[in-house]
């Protein structure tokens, strides 16, 4: 698969390749000063640019193809992983992952959207839209995870649920809806990470934790910028702008309380380097893990209601 290049990013992919052009033909030529420059240049400039980003360019990030998905991120954090399938009722939902495994010294229930890397898996992942049963099996593991006491950790990566006229006539409204109401009352904790796309009820369907982490480079919002574009002025060419509006970076929704804490990524974003965006999530998550563990069961509970309860009140 060809290198994607986002726009933003021409201008360190211009230097880049100068440099190695001129590391090329260094041999005997004595410009390992001139390397030097070119090299503090790139690392400068990337500084600039990653550092302040525009609401827009973290939604084009959240979105490039190479970025690490839920199954990336389980087998670069997790070791005896195993999936399960199937929510009992229809079907296996290829848009949704899931299944038992351990974080070091932790066992855990994983579960996430998602997404594919070419037009063939994008299609039998249903470009990370899960239908009902996609929730329905994501229910299902988690109150399997809550039988063994086992904490829950879910990935949201998603443009949205899938809005076709057969996941409506399957009750995709009820299947998003009970995942609300029955991650309110899990008896084991819950972490909820943000790992690219967060789209509305899509991702909210297996978004209700104790803990509400987010990647430095994602979105979360009630609605995309596109659109929201389209609603408000009829055309997706005001996305920049609808993108601003709605405040869905993840240094907007902190100081909201909308989530909890923002993970760093790699300079760049984490499709730059999936191992390390990898350990520094695995880092945080052992953190929040042991500190989630020790909390009894009713407690978690009533402090995850009341987490819920909190948001989007407002006194003038």
């Amino acid at each position: 698969m060809a290198k994607a290049i986002l726009d933003f990013e021409k201008p360190i992919n211009e230097l880049e390749a100068k440099l190695i052009e001129m590391r090329n033909v260094s041999d005997g030529l004595h410009i390992e000063k001139e390397i030097g420059i070119i090299e503090e240049q790139v690392q400068a400039l990337k500084l600039n640019i990653y550092k302040n980003l525009t609401r827009w360019q973290r939604v084009q990030l959240a979105r490039h193809p190479e970025r690490p998905y839920t199954l990336d991120y389980i087998y670069l954090i997790t070791r005896d992983f195993i999936e399960l399938h199937g929510d009992r009722y229809f079907k296996d939902d290829k848009a949704i992952v899931g299944g038992f495994a351990r974080i070091d010294e932790h066992k855990v229930m994983i579960i996430g959207h998602q997404k594919g890397r070419d037009t063939k898996s994008n299609v039998f992942r249903n470009f990370g839209m899960p239908n009902p049963e996609g929730y329905r099996k994501a229910l299902r593991l988690m109150k399997l995870a809550e039988k063994f006491n086992k904490p829950i950790i879910t990935f949201l990566d998603t443009p949205g649920a899938y809005p076709g006229l057969e996941a409506e006539e399957r009750g995709q409204a009820e299947a998003i809806a009970r995942n609300l109401f029955e991650m309110s009352q899990l008896r084991v904790p819950v972490i909820v990470v943000v790992i690219g796309e967060g789209a509305s009820g899509g991702a909210l369907g297996i978004g209700v934790g104790d803990r509400i982490l987010m990647l430095e480079n994602c979105w979360y919002s009630v609605i995309s910028p596109e659109s929201c574009s389209s609603i408000l002025w009829r055309s997706w060419d005001y996305k920049e702008q609808a993108a601003e509006a709605l405040r869905l970076t993840a240094s907007d929704l902190l100081p909201l309380k909308v989530i909890d804490r923002i993970v760093p990524e790699p300079l760049g974003g984490a499709h730059k380097n999936h191992d390390e965006a990898a350990a520094i999530l695995k880092a945080v998550l052992k953190e929040e893990l042991s500190q989630l563990i020790k909390i009894k069961p009713e407690k978690l509970i009533e402090q995850r209601i009341a987490k819920f309860e909190k948001m989007g009140q407002f006194v003038e």
